[in-house]
């Protein structure tokens, strides 16, 4: 007895060490697909600053989002019908009140488009991606205000770190240029960027309703955003044209002038992105897309060095080293920055107080 109750005494048994969580295939698929999207949005930028002529696009840039929409639409109608052959066949909701919902944000992607085309003409790449991250700023906002999602303390802060980490990154030193003008870049052009954000943190926060919405066939849901974004692209040219009294001809007729092989990969690419960011928003999370969109402001930098002769500036390599801070606190969980390896014999807080204030009634009383 004595001996078994000594050895059960002596020799605690050490916990097992922690067993790292399987490796879930979906995350690691979207992890893939993140990548692939941080190549694709930064060469988005460049590939549209190559398409350009002089400063200006021989072709006309409305009808870049209107063929983008167009092929996105023919994918998905090819994968759809792929899907539909597979044994378990895909679920397609064609009810008027869920397809009245997808207009929305098509017009919205409609207006975003033509923005991007228009930003690009007063600011460069690298401006241009570390601009786009003001769209976490506007997301925040928007998930506050509509969607009732509740922001913590440090999200604010990260928030606000990165509205200084964009401002940042804008400012030229007075060795480069006039002290009374700090910003690089025309004030049309940031706030053609500000638009730019706020129109995509909207339309990617009703977008990710809409995926996650139902457990609808991806690729019909793609179809149904695809199609009324083909028919707002349509109308917006035709628009364009009475405007001028058809001076030009009509735009169908002039649909491919001014293209060359940068233009059609510009069309590729919006399309291609298109694409992956709706399979991010329907199987992953804006965590994933944050981080892609992050890592391609990056990548944009550096190829934009030896593309185009760039020069970084101290203040641009500080702006991104504090939109990356901003983002990494922003999607840290509040959990993780409590130190897990203390031991459990670790008194809390509560505990503390009550055996400090027991000493002092102690000492009272003697």
């Amino acid at each position: 007895m004595e001996g078994a109750g000594g050895g059960g005494g002596g020799g605690k048994k050490k916990p097992p060490p922690p067993q790292l969580p399987p490796i879930n295939p979906l995350r690691v698929r979207a992890f893939f697909v993140a990548a692939v999207l941080t190549v694709f949005t930064s060469s988005l930028g460049i590939l549209t600053t190559l398409s350009q002529t002089g400063g200006g696009y021989k072709y006309d840039y409305a009808t870049v989002p209107f063929l983008s929409e167009f092929l996105k639409f023919m994918m998905c109608a090819y994968l759809l019908w792929r899907e539909s052959k597979s044994s378990k066949p895909p679920s397609i909701t064609t009810n008027w009140k869920s397809v009245c919902l997808y207009p929305i944000p098509s017009l919205i992607y409609l207006v975003h488009n033509n923005v991007q085309f228009a930003t690009l003409t007063y600011v460069d790449t690298s401006t241009y991606q570390i601009m786009g991250n003001l769209k976490i700023v506007t997301t925040g906002i928007l998930f506050r205000a509509f969607l009732k999602r509740k922001l913590s303390m440090l999200q604010w802060m990260a928030i606000v770190l990165l509205a200084v980490g964009t401002t940042v990154s804008q400012v030229k030193g007075c060795g480069e240029t006039d002290c009374g003008s700090l910003l690089s870049a025309p004030l049309e052009g940031y706030l053609l960027g500000i638009l730019s954000a706020c129109l995509s943190a909207l339309a990617g926060v009703y977008t990710e309703y809409l995926m996650k919405k139902n457990q609808d066939s991806l690729y019909w849901q793609n179809m149904q955003l695809y199609a009324f974004g083909v028919l707002f692209n349509m109308a917006r040219l035709t628009v364009d044209d009475v405007r001028v009294s058809f001076a030009k001809g009509p735009w169908w007729l002039r649909l491919f002038n001014g293209y060359d092989l940068t233009t059609w990969l510009v069309v590729l690419n919006l399309g291609c992105t298109g694409l992956l960011v709706s399979w991010v928003m329907k199987y992953a999370d804006n965590i994933v897309k944050v981080y892609a969109t992050s890592m391609a402001m990056l990548l944009t930098m550096v190829i934009s060095i030896k593309l185009f002769e760039f020069r970084p500036t101290l203040q641009l390599f500080l702006g991104i080293l504090i939109c990356c801070m901003s983002l990494q606190l922003y999607y840290t969980p509040a959990e993780s920055l409590v130190d897990q390896g203390s031991p459990p014999s670790t008194k809390s807080a509560d505990s503390l107080v009550s055996e400090s204030t027991g000493k002092r009634k102690n000492s009272s009383s003697q």
